[in-house]
């Protein structure tokens, strides 16, 4: 059987949970947890038992006190905003109506609430939560539970994600690249809800070291590639594909392979390293002689590795120098010769007249994020749209051109203009969305490869990313998923910088053994150890190294490699499969100590326990068919903690959680 048929059997919709409580305890997948197995043995006849040892770290245990403070929604534009989404809706009814289409029906609260969690907070509600909101009769409560979340800590985390797959984030994109400060001013851009245009040119003009201006970070993440970094830049936040054109004429679309070097010939000045005439830097390389001088201070010349990392890591600055930029050599068109100096130019429109005096890379920055370019607007509003919609207006997102065309370009026109008018707001843009009909109505099995035309009559049901299926079990398993934040520039500073002009050995040592006890990754690390169980750091996936290595449960559910844009896998395989069953992170929930179990044993009535495990794991009451499936399952099995357990493990594993509808 082919992994995609394994996958749709074991998890579709209409396997008993019988069928799939027999598949989980089989001998040979499953060992139950310590909370599940003591209660299958037999306790001494004369003494009471010792509770089973909690093994949950102390740290996932306890709420949190406080996280990160983050920019509310606005709500004296809710009026507007709902308006605007009446509009938009209007404008999507009109081409279902003119495709002879209509619209989905309106989910229910519970449909609606798992969505909007998983969407927007990244992870499924809490028991609390979910109880909470589907007591509620408050008829504002859908828009209001869309505020809340868009001003958590959550959004920020789980948008933190979404974007890190975007601009391809890792924590060391070459070996001595410290990135952890660019990652962070990610974070805080997001949590600030800084103007769309004004973080992107940031990014695209950002001097100095990461740790002093960590918006640098977007420009070493290419360093050493000056060619592919235009390429990934204009697809990133145009739309715009002209990877092709670095050696030769677009063979599927209007670019040259000159227009692409004169785009080039802007940013040719960009240097991300120290140079001459900066501090320290004279004759010979500042790194170089340091490293050189360690080597007779160290037994047999080895320097330690800290050491060499802090130095080398300081080498990497970000400046514009004036340059210019030339044809290859092998340049074959009759438009210009070989090795030519190619005069800068923008591939469509002007260079915004405030910024005609500009140095190169700022009139590169100003054009692209001008509110003049429309390809701007267009980029973010279809890569959001296809974010909380499933599809974009455009498929795919990043490849606007005549072969892909726009299904609703009155849609995608007039949410552009909302982006425009709010300032390049994307927080109010994505309110738009989430308080529309279209985004809250029931969801449509399709497949972006039918090679049909959606049209929206809802969103589309797809299965959790892989930091979404992490990040709820871990809502299922802690009380605190987020035990530490990854540093950024302000923590990170003291123990990295140095001035090249006046560093000593001495000093250069003793800086590097702090670095050495803190933030070098192995020591790093091994603290981020004291919040793991079985090896699993229990931490949202957006304060996790990354990307993970490879046999991770991320990577096993397709977090992308963060090698390539939008990288992320969705496929089913057998490795997902045996990690649902029997991986250590599925083993978490049934620890006791874990929040669901506790929540669960804290209910004593058997039908408010069911609902309780239903509530917490899919966020809603249990059907009636559901309770008889229920009902044989606690009837077989001795004790009714282990029948519990068997109904947390067989949710787990159905197309119900994994899939957000």
């Amino acid at each position: 059987m082919s992994p995609a048929a394994l996958f749709s059997t074991l998890f579709g919709r209409t396997l008993p949970l019988a069928v799939l409580v027999g598949a989980l305890l089989a001998p040979a997948l499953l060992a139950l947890s310590p909370a599940v197995a003591t209660a299958q043995k037999k306790p001494p006849a004369k003494k009471k038992p010792a509770p089973p040892k909690i093994r949950l770290p102390e740290s996932v245990r306890t709420r949190p006190s406080h996280l990160m403070d983050v920019e509310p929604a606005s709500r004296e534009r809710r009026t507007e905003l709902e308006l605007a989404a009446s509009q938009l809706d209007s404008l999507i009814e009109d081409k279902l109506t003119e495709q002879g289409l209509s619209p989905n029906p309106p989910v229910e609260d519970e449909v609606f609430l798992r969505r909007i969690y998983l969407d927007v907070a990244g992870r499924i509600p809490t028991l609390a939560e979910a109880q909470a909101f589907l007591d509620s009769s408050d008829p504002d409560k859908r828009i209001e539970l869309i505020d809340t979340l868009l001003s958590s800590p959550d959004y920020v985390s789980h948008t933190y994600n979404f974007w890190a797959d975007t601009l391809r984030l890792r924590e060391r994109p070459q070996p001595n690249i410290i990135a952890e400060p660019f990652l962070a001013y990610v974070k805080d851009a997001i949590r600030t809800n800084k103007p769309y245009d004004q973080w992107v040119y940031e990014m695209l003009t950002a001097d100095g070291k990461v740790w002093e201006n960590p918006a640098v970070g977007y420009q070493l993440r290419d360093d050493g590639m000056p060619l592919p970094y235009i390429d990934n830049t204009v697809r990133v936040f145009l739309g715009t594909q002209i990877g092709c054109a670095q050696c030769h004429d677009h063979p599927f679309d209007q670019w040259t392979q000159y227009q692409f070097y004169e785009l080039a010939a802007l940013t040719a000045g960009t240097r991300t390293r120290i140079k001459r005439g900066d501090p320290g830097y004279e004759k010979t390389n500042p790194a170089n002689a340091m490293i050189s001088e360690a080597r007779k201070h160290y037994d047999k010349g080895r320097v330690p590795g800290a050491f060499q990392r802090m130095i080398r890591a300081n080498t990497y600055s970000v400046s514009e120098v004036k340059a210019t930029l030339r044809l290859p050599h092998d340049y074959a068109y009759l438009d210009a010769k070989p090795k030519s100096v190619v005069e800068p130019a923008v591939l469509w429109g002007e260079i915004p007249s405030k910024a005609k005096n500009a140095s190169p890379r700022h009139q590169f920055a100003a054009w692209v994020t001008s509110p003049d370019n429309q390809q701007f607007q267009n980029m973010i509003v279809n890569r959001l749209w296809q974010r909380f919609m499933g599809v974009g207006f455009v498929e795919p997102i990043d490849d606007f051109r005549d072969e892909h065309p726009c299904v609703n370009e009155p849609a995608m026109e007039y949410l552009g203009k909302e982006l425009v008018r709010s300032g390049f707001d994307l927080k109010d843009l994505v309110r738009i969305i989430l308080y529309s009909r279209t985004y809250q109505r029931a969801a449509s099995d399709y497949d972006v490869t039918s090679g049909q035309a959606f049209y929206f009559p809802g969103p589309t049901i797809r299965r959790m990313t892989a930091e979404q299926v992490w990040d709820s079990m871990l809502t299922l398993a802690v009380r605190n998923p987020m035990p530490f934040q990854r540093p950024g520039a302000e923590e990170l500073k003291p123990y990295v910088d140095v001035d090249f002009s006046n560093l000593t050995f001495q000093q250069a040592k003793a800086q590097s053994e702090r670095f050495a006890k803190t933030y070098f990754l192995s020591a790093y690390k091994r603290e981020l150890n004291k919040h793991a169980y079985q090896g699993n750091i229990l931490c949202r996936a957006s304060e996790l190294p990354s990307p993970q290595r490879a046999d991770h449960f991320l990577r096993q559910f397709g977090q992308s490699d963060r090698e390539t844009i939008d990288g992320a896998a969705k496929e089913a395989t057998v490795p997902q499969i045996l990690a649902m069953f029997n991986g250590p992170i599925t083993h978490v929930m049934l620890e006791r100590g874990s929040a669901i179990v506790d929540d669960v044993l804290a209910i004593r009535d058997t039908r408010d326990r069911i609902d309780a495990i239903f509530m917490s794991v899919l966020a809603r009451r249990p059907a009636t068919k559901d309770r008889l499936f229920v009902a044989k399952e606690l009837s077989r099995t001795p004790n009714d903690n282990v029948g519990y357990g068997n109904i947390i493990w067989a949710l787990l594993n159905t197309r119900e959680f994994l899939f957000v509808q």
